[in-house]
């Protein structure tokens, strides 16, 4: 079987493998609470959805390598779950930056971002830009979660999908379920409870709150806005036939942008 994570190849095979500048994915993600019933690791999802679309794409024609994941993401809403790592938003993109800078000296050019944190976002814009303007290069990012919330209505129906559709359910819950089951814990899916009140206003997202219909940016941290663990979430809905389903379109749909991305930079 052909190689696919650069981390496995030997120096030979990665002097032979990149002098054909194949597509490089660059898995990203993070180890933060996910819930009392999922791993923190979500780095690890991050990683095999990286791995499944680069032999989905090899096998569309597309030389396509997985370089080794950053598991850590920017810092956020979960500075309170004991065990939780994360990096500030100057080291996470000094530490993207620089891998994809060793990346670049060794003639490399095509990368694709397979992101797994929302919080990494406004640093990967900030990351992928300053390469652009530096060097003409465009370094997409394919963002699972966000993509894989979109997929989710026709999977389960719009009225189950915002059932789940938040922190501490889907998409994680239901991938998590169907990648690595072992790894967690449906007897401890949470219960939501209703978040207490600050400044007299009920918390309605990680960070939000409403006043008088709008949407006010509250400092909040997750146990505060997701006292039962979960962000609205009713995660007993999630299934893994829900994240089997998951994983197939966000692997065929990133190996086919995989496909579309080498014909544009080739």
């Amino acid at each position: 079987m052909t190689k696919r994570l650069l981390a496995h190849l030997t120096s030979a095979e990665a002097r032979e493998r990149l002098a054909v500048r194949p597509v490089i994915l660059v898995p990203l993600g993070s180890h933060e609470d996910q819930g009392p019933h999922a791993p923190m690791g979500d780095f690890l999802l991050a990683d095999a959805l990286a791995l499944a679309i680069a032999e989905r794409a090899a096998a569309l024609g597309t030389d396509t390598l997985v370089a080794p994941t950053i598991p850590y993401g920017v810092a956020g809403f979960f500075g309170h779950a004991p065990g939780g790592i994360a990096l500030s938003a100057a080291t996470f993109k000094s530490l993207l930056s620089e891998t994809l800078e060793a990346l670049l000296a060794h003639g490399q050019t095509r990368f694709v971002i397979i992101n797994g944190h929302g919080g990494n976002v406004p640093a990967i814009h900030e990351v992928t830009l300053a390469i652009r303007k530096s060097r003409g290069i465009v370094i997409p990012s394919f963002y699972l979660w966000r993509i894989a919330g979109s997929l989710l209505p026709a999977i389960v129906g719009p009225e189950t999908a915002r059932a789940t559709g938040a922190h501490g359910g889907d998409p994680l819950t239901s991938i998590g379920l169907s990648l690595s089951p072992a790894l967690m814990r449906p007897d401890l899916l949470p219960t939501h409870r209703d978040p207490a009140p600050i400044l007299g206003l009920t918390p309605t997202g990680l960070g939000t709150a409403r006043f008088e219909g709008a949407e006010i940016q509250i400092p909040l941290e997750f146990d505060e806005a997701a006292p039962g663990g979960s962000l609205a979430a009713d995660a007993s809905l999630c299934s893994a036939a829900t994240g089997a389903a998951l994983v197939e379109r966000l692997t065929e749909l990133g190996a086919r942008f995989v496909a579309h991305y080498d014909s544009e930079t080739a």
